[in-house]
């Protein structure tokens, strides 16, 4: 019988960024004509939105002082159970998937993976280890772990894809590289073998915006709107799955989530400026108090009025922790008004 771990964590691009760079990234948005120039104001804004943005360089080193204690405690948790592999679920954002096909779930079957995490950075851009846009990342897979996951979920009547190499580019997305990057952010090395395992969770915006900001650059299409993701009950159902057929698995296996929650890039009822504070809330909340179940009745347009796309990743590892009937064990929620997104760090531990 298998042993599973549940892990929730970010992948949030600014914590690579040294802390001067993090502190500069609602400013692009401020330049975007999506936002109301009254609204530019930061008069305008909520009390702790200008509290934040009164000193963002020292906020930024406050947050990243937050992430990284996250990201410790994940990784001693992590080391302490000793995985033979860790399942990622995580989302793509205009870099594996792009027109030409876009899988709601997509399971990777591959023996190895090199990586290139800082070849896309902006002109000049820098990263927090000073490693060089060369850098290339080795990540081992496991292709009998993600083989026998997908044939199972499939004899189960989830129509998952899968796929024996990745067509992005530069290796592994952003949601997966952040995540191993980050888990290592102290660089030991990461010596565990990763099957990601894609959910399609930009839905609508996955193509019009670029599974991104192109709608505040004016790069987007504004009358194009994509077919949805998967809603959140089949997200929570299909983790579920994946812990039953681990769980009758050979393997210790290590489920991880990778996602903010609300993205302020994504939550037009504030201009764009902030996540959607309040729902991040509801959402913890029912985290903390372990109704995990609630997360299934969620709907599609709650979430995407929240901003809260890549909650998807969570809700399948909620998913999963309820059909094995673990309680959460929180290491941090962050909040935030200026760096993009809210972030949850939580262990669920056999």
């Amino acid at each position: 019988m298998g042993e599973i771990l549940g892990i929730g964590v970010t992948h949030y691009p600014g914590l690579i960024q040294p802390d001067e760079q993090m502190a500069g990234l609602l400013s692009r948005t401020l330049d975007s004509d999506q936002v109301p120039a009254e609204l530019k104001n930061p008069a305008r804004w909520p009390e702790r939105m200008r509290q934040e943005w009164a000193d963002p360089v020292a906020a930024a080193k406050e947050h990243r002082r937050r992430l990284v204690g996250g990201f410790r405690r994940a990784r001693e948790a992590l080391d302490a159970f000793r995985p033979d592999f860790v399942v990622i679920f995580g989302d793509d954002q205009y870099e594996n998937f792009r027109e030409d096909g876009v899988p709601s779930f997509c399971i990777f079957a591959h023996e190895a993976i090199d990586s290139h995490p800082y070849a896309r950075a902006r002109a000049g851009g820098a990263n927090v280890w000073g490693e060089g846009t060369d850098t290339v990342i080795h990540t081992k897979g496991h292709h009998a772990g993600a083989s026998y996951l997908a044939a199972n979920l499939l004899k189960a009547d989830f129509d998952v894809s899968y796929a024996y190499r990745m067509r992005y580019e530069n290796g592994l997305p952003h949601a997966f590289i952040n995540t191993l990057l980050y888990l290592d952010y102290d660089r030991n090395g990461f010596p565990y073998p990763v099957v990601p395992f894609h959910v399609n969770c930009y839905g609508s915006s996955v193509i019009a915006k670029r599974g991104s900001t192109a709608h505040l650059t004016g790069e987007a299409d504004p009358t194009l709107v994509d077919p949805p993701g998967p809603n959140p009950g089949r997200c929570f159902d299909i983790g579920g799955a994946v812990a039953r057929i681990l769980a009758d698995s050979p393997w210790r296996v290590a489920l991880i989530a990778s996602s903010s929650w609300s993205h302020a890039f994504l939550t037009p009822k504030n201009h764009y400026l902030y996540p959607d504070n309040a729902g991040d809330r509801a959402r913890f909340d029912e985290l903390a108090s372990g109704k995990l179940s609630r997360w299934r009745d969620l709907t599609t347009e709650t979430i995407e009025d929240a901003g809260q796309q890549e909650f998807l990743n969570w809700v399948c590892l909620g998913g999963a922790m309820t059909a094995l009937k673990r309680e959460p064990e929180i290491i941090d929620y962050v909040e935030s008004y200026i760096f993009n997104s809210d972030k949850c760090f939580a262990v669920f531990r056999p």
